[in-house]
């Protein structure tokens, strides 16, 4: 398929190729940000595929993208895209945009038991074509973009909406697709994670592992890093990697002797970031026991009685059941829900919708099925 994409990076062209979009049944949409590239990343193109031809919209060089909104929030237009969370997340946070209507080819593929979903893997199943990826982790910030990588984002949308009528006829088929639409609909709902205050440790993995002078320690070290990161606009793992973090927090080094000896630094980080590295260790080592941090782990509630049993007995219903209909066992029913199932132990179907994250695809497929499980355990 030829890549067939005109560049709109002007307000009046963006303005215009909204409101052709509008008339649109369904379009394809993708996203490329710069993530591996700068501290904070960014929405660096928006690439709109009607049937025979796409729009790539350049966000750097149109601040205000608001034309675009009239087209995600109409529930009319279908939007089609290919794991859309990242995407969905992104759109609300630079733009404020909302998508209703969403189709995610790779939640359906996921509902059709595909073992891998991935759009290549995707793409290679149903159309037998390879979509080169080297371009993938490339920096889009770039202006002006080079040639090659507006057609390679062209290409990655393209395929999507001939894609989707074939995952939606094969939905149909085996009776899925109102499972799709009502898992589409919730993803479209998600949004970025809150920015809210709190030690940065709080969302480390393995700060829960450290005593209360490592834990203290492995906040400053997170604390400089953001600060160069923001100075240098370059990602965190691009100034130093979470596990040299980690191992400096461990052996908590007052010296740039004892830096070198710890081993995680190149000489060209301790160049540039090892008097600051040890001035981090250095003060944090200084607070007193009695200020220390401490980490607040979550603890898993306590289970009422006979939980574990039904928590079991719907496990072993559930592996049967998705070996049946061929798809992940998670597609069918995640831990959490089996878990707040057991907790709950319905007894009818009006009780399952006190039950969070019970869907109503599941209540009307799976209930019945569920109740005699849980009727039989008790």
């Amino acid at each position: 398929m030829e890549a067939n994409y005109r560049i709109i990076d002007t307000p009046a062209e963006l303005k215009k190729a909204a409101g052709r979009l509008e008339r649109e049944k369904a379009v394809a949409v993708d996203l490329e940000a710069d993530s591996m590239f700068h501290y904070r990343e960014k929405v660096c193109l928006v690439q709109i595929a009607k049937e025979k031809s796409s729009v790539m919209v350049d966000p750097l060089m149109i601040k205000d993208l608001s034309p675009l909104k009239p087209l995600f929030s109409n529930p009319s237009i279908r939007k089609v895209f290919h794991g859309a969370d990242y995407d969905i997340r992104s759109l609300y946070r630079d733009f404020n945009i909302n998508v209703r209507n969403l189709f995610d080819t790779e939640l359906a593929a996921r509902f059709l038991g595909l073992e891998v979903s991935g759009l290549q893997a995707v793409l290679k199943k149903f159309f037998n074509v390879d979509i080169d990826k080297k371009y993938q982790k490339k920096d889009w910030s770039k202006r002006p973009l080079p040639k090659e990588m507006a057609a390679y984002a062209s290409t990655d949308v393209m395929y999507l909406l001939p894609l989707a009528e074939i995952l939606t006829r094969q939905l149909e088929e085996n009776g899925r697709l109102d499972w799709v639409r009502e898992e589409c609909d919730d993803l479209a709902k998600v949004r970025p994670d809150s920015t809210e205050s709190g030690p940065l440790f709080s969302k480390f993995k393995g700060a829960g592992r450290l005593k209360s002078k490592s834990l203290a320690v492995l906040e400053a070290l997170l604390q400089f890093r953001n600060k160069v990161a923001e100075e240098k606009d370059k990602p965190l793992f691009k100034v130093i990697s979470n596990d040299s973090i980690m191992k400096i927090a461990t052996a908590r080094p007052v010296s740039l002797r004892r830096l070198k000896r710890v081993g995680t630094l190149s000489s060209r980080q301790i160049s540039m970031y090892g008097n600051g590295v040890i001035q981090a260790v250095a003060g944090a080592l200084e607070i007193p026991d009695d200020a220390l941090p401490v980490y607040l782990s979550r603890k898993p509630p306590v289970l009422p009685k006979g939980a574990p049993r039904r928590i079991k007995a719907l496990k072993t219903w559930r592996a049967a059941r998705a070996r049946t209909l061929k798809i992940h066992r998670g597609m069918l029913c995640n831990n959490a829900l089996i878990t707040a199932l057991a907790v709950n132990n319905p007894v009818d179907e009006n009780a399952f919708d006190a039950i969070v994250g019970m869907k109503q695809w599941q209540i009307k497929v799976f209930g019945r099925e569920i109740l005699r499980v849980l009727k039989k355990t008790s």
